[in-house]
């Protein structure tokens, strides 16, 4: 049996649907804070569960039976996440799970300027410490993201940024399909697993990429990170989320995103999806 918890979020609920292609809704479990916003997967077979981090006592329940637990990373802004994802392991081992695997992020590391980097890598050390089988799916940094942290491009033909670094650049929508290539398949990928697109472009190179499916000239600006927080600020961006956005770029400048793998390409059977491809989609309705 599977369980997956946050499914009712984008990434997870992904995952699940692509699970659902290839299994009986009968082997899939759903653990979420709120059962009643997983009725879609209630509606095809699978079953639902409450399982909420904040609440260690509903957890070991949510888990039971389990023989690989997909883990979604906590986007509580407030929580302190590496405690949650500690009570979530903990439970997993008080119920004998067969598996964790959990959702990652490329560059993760204790000494990164990226502060989800930071929990990352402590959670792949309660992971290692927890004496189960795990894995650790490293996802390259989501594409989408680029929508705000390349700013207003398409407005003023310039990309300002506070520092600039390779980005193995990544779609959501296949990493989450990988997950679930990776759970049916039951095996083979242990520990750290990086999960990335083929390419890993600087903003600079996507200012280009931008310039040329346009026809106008955007071109990338290094900012002074005091005056881009400033500006941020400015803006009406919490202070607390101006530091923390520039901490990914200066992550990317020192490196932790620059890396790329094969992996993600052999589990879809395809070329994943690049920044070219996502900048020349059409914008969503």
């Amino acid at each position: 049996m599977i369980v997956v918890t946050g499914a009712t979020g984008a990434l997870n609920g992904a995952t699940t649907d692509h699970l659902l292609d290839r299994l009986p809704a009968a082997d899939i479990v759903v653990a979420v804070r709120d059962p009643a916003k997983a009725r879609r997967f209630a509606d095809r077979g699978v079953e639902v569960r409450r399982g909420d981090y904040a609440d260690a006592s509903s957890l070991p329940a949510a888990f039971e039976g389990a023989d690989q637990l997909l883990l979604v990373s906590s986007n509580d802004p407030t929580g302190d996440t590496v405690s949650l994802h500690r009570a979530a392991i903990d439970a997993a081992v008080s119920v004998g799970v067969g598996r964790i695997l959990y959702t990652s992020h490329q560059g993760a590391a204790a000494d990164t300027p990226f502060g989800p980097g930071r929990v990352h890598a402590a959670t792949e050390g309660l992971l290692a410490a927890s004496g189960l089988p795990w894995t650790s799916l490293r996802n390259g940094f989501y594409t989408h993201s680029l929508a705000w942290l390349a700013g207003p491009w398409r407005e003023t033909g310039v990309i300002a940024v506070p520092a600039d670094g390779p980005v193995s650049w990544t779609t959501r929508e296949d990493a989450a399909e990988a997950a679930a290539a990776i759970i049916a398949s039951d095996g083979g990928h242990d520990g750290p697993t990086t999960i990335t697109a083929d390419a890993a472009p600087t903003f600079e190179e996507i200012a280009r990429i931008t310039s040329e499916l346009t026809g106008r000239s955007v071109e990338r600006v290094l900012i002074d990170p005091d005056e881009w927080v400033a500006a941020r600020i400015a803006e009406g961006m919490p202070e607390a989320a101006a530091h923390f956005t520039l901490g990914m770029y200066q992550a990317a400048d020192k490196g932790f995103f620059a890396g790329t793998d094969p992996l993600l390409g052999q589990l879809l059977g395809r070329r994943p999806r690049s920044v070219r491809d996502v900048l020349a989609a059409p914008a969503p309705a």
